[in-house]
């Protein structure tokens, strides 16, 4: 049976079937999910529990990964899976779920936010894959939104306002959204902010993008109250329903997304229960702009 994609979101987000992630993967097949990527920025893949390993290889095929090192509050000692995996779970080392004051968790809930992965690092992250290994009896989805759509529906005069703004990203900055602000010193200066373009173009498509993220806490030569402000009426007018696909998540579900081209968020789940997520990450094309 042949690669094939449908689409199932109201302007992006499409399902793929026809391929068995278990296997390696040719080169035919990462060429049509790339393709399959610029048009439609989502991917869901419906199959089997992955081992790590096979997720590693499925990633691998499609790119360089980039390494999920000092993005959380684990220690190396907390770690459950290796730094080629950022664990979005909610598990300790024990595969227990987190206390409901574990700062670990307090941190990771920010996850619930609006967001576009590794924009706190000066280069930012290119796909992410997120693979579904154990999921709460409720709630727990992943909403998705088109930032390209959202872009296209701007006024002139808005797009006109925020083609060349640069803005500084951090997860200070999403993380106090939400009055989590218990950091070491070593932390905070490992979350020193990045500077990101605010509109983005993507390399084969040519489409233009708002980026976007709860970790843009500032803008270039703006004051901090007008900048927050201004970001907060882009991230209200790019998250409208007509923008969004949910997905409601099965053991086994595998979705790729577009950093460059969606955002994202995490929704509400019962905390005492496990959800495991693993997720790969493919490393960026480089820098957005110069930095500091």
């Amino acid at each position: 049976m042949a690669l094939s994609i449908k689409q199932i979101g109201r302007c992006f987000a499409s399902e793929v079937t026809g391929i068995d992630l278990s296997r390696a993967l040719s080169p035919d097949d990462a060429a049509a999910i790339h393709a399959g990527m610029d048009q439609h920025a989502v991917l869901i893949f419906r199959g089997p529990e992955l081992t790590n390993e096979q997720h590693m290889a499925f990633t691998k095929s499609l790119g360089a990964i980039e390494h999920a090192i000092g993005t959380s509050l684990r220690e190396a000692k907390d770690n459950r899976l290796s730094t080629d995996f950022a664990d979005v779970s909610n598990l300790d080392r024990a595969e227990q779920p987190f206390a409901r004051d574990d700062r670990r968790r307090l941190f990771a809930i920010g996850n619930r936010l609006w967001h576009s992965d590794s924009s706190f690092k000066p280069t930012p992250a290119k796909y992410s894959i997120l693979h579904a290994h154990a999921i709460p009896t409720k709630g727990g989805n992943t909403e998705f939104a088109d930032m390209r759509a959202a872009y296209d529906a701007l006024d002139d005069e808005t797009k006109f306002v925020v083609e060349d703004l640069v803005c500084e990203h951090s997860q200070l900055f999403s993380r106090g959204k939400i009055g989590f602000t218990d950091f070491t010193e070593e932390e905070r200066d490992r979350f020193s902010p990045v500077r990101q373009v605010l509109v983005r173009r993507h390399p084969v498509t040519g489409r233009k993008s708002l980026y976007l993220s709860s970790h843009a806490g500032g803008i270039i030569g703006w004051p901090v109250p007008e900048a927050r402000i201004f970001l907060q009426d882009l991230t209200e007018h790019a998250t409208q329903r007509q923008f969004v696909h949910s997905h409601v998540w099965r053991v086994g579900d595998l979705v790729i997304w577009d950093n460059r081209q969606v955002m994202h968020r995490a929704r509400p789940f019962p905390h005492a229960e496990p959800r495991d997520m693993r997720r790969t990450t493919l490393a960026g094309d480089g820098l957005t702009t110069a930095q500091q």
